[in-house]
């Protein structure tokens, strides 16, 4: 697809009033939380409405760099370094890393990072890497996307020990009844495959992603011959020696990086995201990412380089907020864009004089982690850029600063696209980024 068809449909789409995927994918996923999601834009029940920037249709949700699959990081730009160095709070700009790319126009990509290759705990972007190994698997056993989407949606999950604990609340949605239950995933919850990949991304439950890692080892070691019945899947991990299953582990989650020609040292998920998972699997090592790390990632999925084209299109897909969005992509300055995201936080605290512990206020450590690709459209032309924001500022609202930290990079991205006549918008106050 040629720039200017892709910047002409792009421009048509942002202004339409559609149903949005998923909000219109139930049809063709069965995830009951789009169902759910999309009578609730309609006004019919009761729950979050969806800014202008989640109404994109399904075919609209596509990958936009399929055209370019030797775009590689180019060597950071000096001006965009400088520019984001500025919008960066001074006093504390060595407890952040930002990674930037500028893809509007693929021919000529600008790149910009602060402290690029360093490494924290991402905490639930690491889910990133549960539905990367799950893809992988699936594509080994199934070959053919028709045969994928099957398994997809026929695979019933059937939550156990694995899920154990988490205080994140799944949307349940009854679509005969239209009926709508937010609670933390119990046992005997049922659900496809798919519906438990979008609970992992939508609303980042713990409790799914570990049973979605939980399915992605036996879909890579039975092959075709997965799902096992319900009642060998407590067998499958009781009859192989530890060491055995944290092969496996490694196998489904840890090979996915290189064969996807990603670096292990810039991107891993080292355990489950329960506790009941880590009792049962030990991953082998430990979890983190580097901003430069998750960068390359969401270039590779852009350009159908994750597994394959077909798994590229349905991680974005997954990606795509029609939740409550959140932390950096509730900026209200991407309320017209839309917004593919993932992010995950990790504090602690500890007693300290004068000091009262709240959520992403750690005074030990305070891990907030965020990575968005931003379609949007300036004068007329479109506006497509990646973001992952890593930051560790201690005794602050980690949520709060990097709603902050990403209208600033809207607003920067907008002005280096906006014609230099026109005036420059002014800074929006932050608001509530939820949790």
């Amino acid at each position: 697809m040629s720039r200017l068809l892709l910047c002409t449909l792009l421009t048509g789409l942002f202004v339409q009033q559609a149903q949005a995927y998923p909000l219109d994918g139930y049809a063709d996923t069965g995830i009951r939380r789009v169902e759910g999601s999309r009578l609730a834009h309609e006004g019919v029940i009761q729950d979050v409405r969806q800014p202008p920037g989640a109404l994109l249709p399904t075919a609209a949700v596509d990958l936009r760099l399929r055209d370019y699959p030797g775009l590689v990081l180019p060597e950071p730009d000096a001006e965009l370094v400088g520019q984001v160095r500025q919008i960066l709070d001074a006093e504390h700009i060595d407890s952040y890393a930002i990674a930037l790319l500028d893809i509007s126009d693929p021919d000529n990509p600008v790149y910009a990072e602060h402290r690029g290759d360093h490494r924290q705990n991402v905490g639930s972007v690491g889910k990133l890497l549960a539905a990367l190994g799950l893809f992988e698997a699936l594509a080994e056993a199934w070959p053919d996307n028709d045969e994928r989407v099957a398994v997809l949606r026929n695979s019933e999950l059937l939550a156990d020990d694995f899920a154990h604990s988490d205080h994140h609340t799944i949307r349940v949605f009854d679509v005969p009844s239209r009926t709508l239950v937010r609670r933390p995933m119990q046992d005997g919850d049922r659900g496809s495959l798919w519906e438990y990949l979008d609970w992992t991304l939508s609303v980042s439950s713990n409790s799914t992603a570990a049973m979605v890692m939980r399915d992605a080892m036996m879909l890579k070691a039975l092959g075709r011959d997965y799902p096992p019945p319900p009642e060998r899947v407590s067998a499958f991990f009781s009859s192989r020696s530890r060491a055995d299953l944290t092969a496996l582990f490694q196998q489904t989650f840890w090979a996915p990086v290189s064969d996807n020609g990603l670096s292990l040292a810039e991107f891993r998920q080292g355990s489950f995201f329960t506790a009941g998972g880590k009792r049962r699997v030990d991953g082998g090592g430990n979890s983190y990412a580097s901003a430069r790390g998750l960068m390359k990632f969401a270039l590779k999925m852009e350009q159908g380089g994750l597994v394959d084209d077909w798994s590229s299109l349905q991680l974005k897909r997954l990606l795509y907020m029609t939740e409550r969005r959140i932390r950096y992509a509730s900026a209200p300055e991407l309320s017209d864009a839309a917004v593919y995201f993932k992010s995950g936080s990790l504090y602690r605290c500890q007693k300290e004089e004068g000091f009262t512990c709240h959520p992403y206020h750690g005074n030990v450590y305070n891990y907030m982690n965020s990575l968005a690709i931003v379609e949007d459209e300036v004068d007329g032309r479109r506006l497509h850029y990646i973001a992952v924001v890593l930051s560790n500022v201690l005794k602050r609202n980690g949520a709060v600063d990097h709603q902050t930290l990403g209208g600033a990079i809207h607003r920067l991205m907008r002005q280096r696209h906006t014609a230099p006549a026109l005036a420059e918008e002014p800074a929006m106050a932050p608001s509530g980024p939820g949790h």
